[in-house]
């Protein structure tokens, strides 16, 4: 009977170590990011390497500072497809990364999917945001724009 009692809590303390690291992971140290707490949304035009702001109209964002990669965002643009591909740098290597599923608006798969058909264009936002870490917008023709940060692979060295 005692065996039972010791493997019972063993599963119990696993069962809730989980349950808190899946928490800890998912929602802990997730924050919603403001626009007005600084121009967070910006391009960096093509021959420059300081970004500028531009318009960014519904704002919706999280970060954490657990980790560089954990930014997403969600806005809208009136600017054009053509005036920014024509203004900003282009992001050769975008691979928008998952957000939590509670995080709706940010859809990493259908991002990467219009950005590898074309329908949607990825831009440098900020280039070395955090080490090794870049800022990347995607742009669809409707002015919906998505942004995250991924790695640049400048340490890989």
């Amino acid at each position: 009977m005692n065996g039972k009692l010791v493997a019972g809590f063993l599963v119990m303390v696993a069962l809730i170590g989980g349950a808190v690291m899946y928490w800890l992971q998912v929602y802990a140290f997730y924050s919603p990011v403001s626009l007005e707490a600084g121009a967070l949304m910006r391009l960096t035009p093509i021959g420059s390497t300081v970004p500028e702001a531009i318009i960014a109209e519904n704002f919706e964002g999280i970060d954490a500072t657990s980790s560089p990669l954990r930014f997403r965002s969600c806005f809208t643009t009136p600017l054009s497809l053509g005036t920014l591909t024509e203004t900003y740098q282009l992001y050769e290597k975008a691979d928008p990364l998952l957000a939590p599923g509670w995080f709706g608006c940010f859809q990493a798969a259908r991002i990467g999917a219009a950005l590898k058909s074309g329908e949607a264009v990825a831009f440098l936002s900020e280039a070395g945001i955090a080490s090794g870490v870049d800022r990347v917008i995607a742009v669809y023709p409707d002015g919906r724009a998505f942004g995250w940060h991924q790695l640049n692979g400048s340490l890989d060295e």
